[in-house]
């Protein structure tokens, strides 16, 4: 099949081998080394049709850069209502590191209520200019939901493979936007495998993390409204929960395309630091060994679901971003994901994922060592809402017999318990 393209999208281009092929034809991995494709830009004609004070001027959501996005017709976007997300200072929360300026970039404000809207709405937006009726993606939990609920608005059907541990609420959300889905007694590689071998015999087109080109120009979006929100300049530090990675990659994309267009200083950029779990960190084991490629990570578990990833598609790509960044790829212990989650909210009444606590187990190791000064500003990003995670704070809270006397001198009603 094939469509119409952006007048600003030049080809598609292997990430790994420099390939290039037709933007205007359905496309997946490459087919000679079955990489991943970006979406690359005529980016001189971007500057001379827009300008940054253009996009000031425009309504808050992500296609206020439609310049830099892959939609042949923006307007006619399978679109939720994506809004720029909120940058919330953490003042007391920076405070336990040290640090005089923590920022929490909130992307659970999103349709679906993680960053994965960014990514669904604009590969759907997309796979529907291409004339796709039919898509599939294996997931841990917030894409399935984000591409279940984009499928249904744009009249396409949907399936959903997922984990059979996938938290409940992400079960509900696929299962309520009409999505076909399917609890898989193993990992998400193994969904992925049942999302491949299903492809010809179903007909649906795979939307798989980086399996397509275009859920990562939706990411990206995160990077261009971080510099627009930042006075077009970035933080000294971005910490990002690292599973497939698309967020990481496509921020790293934008920065280079903002600069390109002379939009933020040159070389200014902010150090990466891919965040993941102890009980599943492929992408820490890689770059601790120098390695591109990241080896599949064994009885991968962890409660952060996002991060339930043993073998990213992108591996080479978080990799190529994070040392091009001068940053690195650091491992939090499961055991204390909800005492940041406690922490966070407490602290600040922010919600944070599972995902985005483990940031915050990893800053304390960086902030400890030294690779994080107490005066660099730093960027956490919240990518989903706590509230789809009840599986992971455990709760023992006291009850009250409306019939008994209450001694109000108790310890747990004066002070702070």
């Amino acid at each position: 099949m094939s469509s119409t393209k952006s007048p600003f999208v030049t080809h598609l281009e292997c990430a790994n081998c420099g390939e290039r092929f037709d933007a205007t034809k359905l496309a997946g991995l490459c087919t000679g080394c079955h990489k991943p494709l970006w979406v690359r830009y005529d980016l001189g004609a971007v500057g001379r049709a827009v300008t940054r004070h253009d996009v000031e001027r425009r309504p808050p959501t992500l296609w206020r850069y439609r310049e830099l996005l892959p939609l042949a017709e923006p307007d006619d976007a399978v679109s939720l209502g994506e809004t720029m997300t909120p940058i919330v200072t953490a003042s007391r929360l920076g405070a336990r590191f040290g640090l005089a300026n923590l920022l929490v970039k909130d992307e659970s404000r999103l349709p679906t209520g993680s960053f994965k809207a960014r990514g669904m709405t604009m590969a759907i937006s997309r796979a529907r200019e291409l004339g796709i009726t039919r898509v599939a993606a294996p997931t841990a939990g917030n894409a399935g939901g984000a591409m279940a609920a984009y499928a249904a608005r744009a009249g396409m059907e949907a399936f959903v493979f997922m984990p059979d541990d996938t938290p409940i609420i992400n079960q509900m959300e696929c299962s309520l936007a009409g999505a076909r889905t399917f609890l898989v007694n193993g990992l998400i590689n193994d969904c992925g495998k049942l999302v491949r071998d299903g492809r010809d015999a179903v007909g649906w087109f795979d939307m798989s993390t980086l399996k397509e080109p275009y859920r990562i120009e939706g990411k990206k979006t995160m990077g261009l409204e971080l510099g627009e929100q930042l006075g077009w300049r970035l933080p000294d530090v971005i910490l990002y929960p690292t599973g497939g990675g698309t967020g990481l990659i496509g921020m790293w994309k934008a920065f280079a395309e903002l600069e390109a267009l002379g939009w933020i200083p040159a070389g200014h950029r902010p150090r990466l630091y891919a965040c993941q779990s102890a009980g599943c960190a492929p992408i820490v084991q890689a770059w601790k060994a120098k390695q591109r490629f990241a080896d599949l990570f064994p009885n991968a578990a962890t409660i952060a679901s996002g991060l339930r990833v043993p073998a990213a598609v992108g591996d080479f790509m978080i990799i190529d971003a994070i040392v091009a960044s001068g940053g690195a790829a650091v491992s939090a212990p499961e055991a204390d994901i909800e005492a940041w989650m406690r922490h966070a909210a407490g602290d600040e009444g922010l919600s944070l994922c599972p995902e985005a606590a483990v940031c915050l187990g990893a800053l304390e190791q960086l902030c400890a060592r030294g690779d994080v000064q107490p005066d660099e500003r730093v960027v956490l990003f919240n990518t989903g809402a706590s509230q789809k995670y009840p599986e992971a704070v455990k709760l023992d809270l006291p009850r009250i017999d409306p019939g008994a006397d209450v001694n109000w001198r108790d310890a747990r009603f004066v002070g702070r318990v």
